[in-house]
C-alpha cells in the first residue's frame, strides 16, 4: 500500500491523468472513435528524443561543452551568465528536463570549486534562475519542451510560422536574463577564485578516452533524424524503428531512461480530451470559457496542473493554437508546479542544500513571478501593436 501511495504521490499529474481518462470513459464508452484520440506521431517523436538525449548525456557531451565554456570563466558574474545561458541555449534542442538534469548538478560542482561565500550566495539564485531559463529558453523551438511539440504538430504550422511566433518572446526573456545574471553576479562576488584553472586543459581528447567517439556521430545523427521528422521531412514510423535499432544494438540500457509517466500522462489527456469532445454541454462551455483567452487560460491552468497538461486539455477547445502556445509557456513561470522540469531543480537543490529548501522556494517563487509579470505585460503589449 505505502508503494501505491509514493507511486501516487510520485506521478501525481499521471494518476489524474488516468483518472479523467477513466471517468469520461463511463460518459463515453470505448469504441472505435478512441483509435483517433491518441497522437501517435507526437508520443513517438517524444519517445526518440529522450532516447537519443539519455544516450547523449550518458556520454557526457553536455558537461564536456560546458567544461569547455567554464575554462574561459574570470569573474562571478562571467560565471553566472554562462551557467545560465547553457540552461537557456541548450534547452532549445535538448529540452528544458535534459537541461536542468545536466546543468543543475554540474553548477552545484563548479560552485564548489570557487571557494569563499561566492559558491554558498550563488547557489540557491542561480539554479533558480537556471531554472526559469531553460524553461524559457525551450518554448523557441518545437522540440524545447513537450507542450511545444504536441502544439506545433496539432497546429500544423510550418517551422518559420513557429519559431516567427515565439522568437519576440525568447528575445525578451534573453535580455531579462542577462540583466538579472549581470545584477546577481555583481552582488555575490566576494573576490574567490574563479574556476577557470580547473577546467583548463579539458580538451576533446579527454572525452574521447571515457568513450567511444562512434557513440557520439551515431547518436548525434539519430538527433538529426528527430529534427528532420519534426519537421515533416522524414516519416516517424521510419525514424522510430532506425532509433529503437541503434539503442538496442548500442546500449539497450537507455530504454530504462525514457519517461514513460509521461507519455502515459499524454495517452491519458489524449482519451479525455476526445471524450469530452463528444460531451456537447462540456465541450461548449469549455470553449466559450477559453475562446479567446487563450493566453490567460494557458497560463492560470498551468499554475495548477502544469503546462504539458495544460496544452493539453485546453487544445481540444481552441483553434487559436499560437495564442495558446504562447499561454502554456508562459504559464511555465510562476509555481514550482507550474513545468514539471522545475521539480528537477528543488529535488537537487533537496540534495545539496537542504537546509536552504524553504530559501529556495522563496527566490524561486519571487523570481518567476517577476518574470512572469513581465513577460504577460510584453505580450499585452506585442498583442496591442502588432497583432491586432
Amino acid at each position: 500500500m505505502e508503494k501505491v501511495l509514493g507511486f501516487m504521490k510520485k506521478e501525481a499529474v499521471l494518476c489524474a491523468a488516468l483518472l479523467l481518462a477513466l471517468l469520461s470513459s463511463c460518459i463515453v464508452p470505448p469504441d472505435r472513435g478512441y483509435g483517433e484520440y491518441i497522437d501517435v506521431r507526437t508520443l513517438a517523436i517524444l519517445f526518440c528524443l529522450m532516447c537519443v538525449m539519455a544516450g547523449l548525456q550518458k556520454i557526457g557531451v553536455f558537461e564536456w561543452i560546458a567544461r569547455g565554456l567554464l575554462g574561459k570563466v574570470k569573474s562571478a558574474r562571467s560565471l553566472v551568465l554562462v551557467l545560465m545561458l547553457l540552461s537557456f541555449f541548450s534547452s532549445m534542442l535538448i529540452t528544458n528536463d535534459v537541461a536542468l538534469i545536466t546543468f543543475v548538478p554540474f553548477t552545484f560542482t563548479v560552485l564548489a570549486m570557487t571557494g569563499g561565500k561566492t559558491g554558498q550566495r550563488l547557489a540557491l539564485p542561480l539554479v533558480a534562475m537556471q531554472t526559469i531559463a531553460a524553461n524559457l529558453g525551450s518554448m523557441l523551438t518545437p522540440i524545447g519542451n513537450p507542450q511545444n511539440l504536441y502544439l506545433y504538430g496539432r497546429a500544423g504550422m510550418s517551422l518559420g510560422s513557429f519559431l516567427g511566433l515565439m522568437l519576440p518572446y525568447a528575445a525578451v526573456s534573453l535580455l531579462l536574463l542577462l540583466a538579472w545574471g549581470v545584477f546577481l553576479g555583481g552582488s555575490c562576488a566576494d573576490g574567490g577564485k574563479p574556476p577557470a584553472e580547473e577546467f583548463q586543459g579539458w580538451e576533446a581528447g579527454h572525452l574521447r578516452e571515457k568513450t567511444n567517439m562512434s557513440s557520439i556521430w551515431i547518436y548525434l545523427a539519430l538527433f538529426l533524424l528527430c529534427l528532420l521528422t519534426v519537421a515533416h521531412v522524414l516519416p516517424w514510423q521510419a525514424v522510430l524503428g532506425i532509433v529503437l535499432a541503434a539503442v538496442l544494438l548500442t546500449d539497450r540500457k537507455l530504454l530504462a531512461k525514457v519517461d514513460y509517466p509521461l507519455l502515459l500522462t499524454f495517452v491519458g489527456f489524449f482519451v479525455f480530451i476526445g471524450n469530452v469532445g463528444r460531451i456537447p454541454a462540456f465541450r461548449d462551455f469549455l470553449q466559450n470559457a477559453v475562446a479567446g483567452r487563450e493566453v490567460v487560460a494557458g497560463v492560470a491552468a498551468s499554475q495548477v496542473i502544469s503546462n504539458v497538461p495544460a496544452a493539453l486539455l485546453l487544445s481540444g477547445f481552441t483553434e487559436d493554437y499560437g495564442r495558446l502556445l504562447v499561454g502554456v509557456n508562459l504559464g511555465g513561470l510562476g509555481t514550482l508546479i507550474a513545468s514539471m522540469a522545475s521539480l528537477i531543480s528543488y529535488k537537487y537543490v533537496a540534495k545539496e542544500e537542504s537546509a536552504g529548501k524553504g530559501a529556495y522556494l522563496a527566490v524561486f517563487t519571487v523570481s518567476n513571478l517577476c518574470f512572469l509579470a513581465a513577460l504577460v505585460a510584453f505580450d499585452g503589449l506585442w498583442k496591442h501593436f502588432f497583432l491586432q
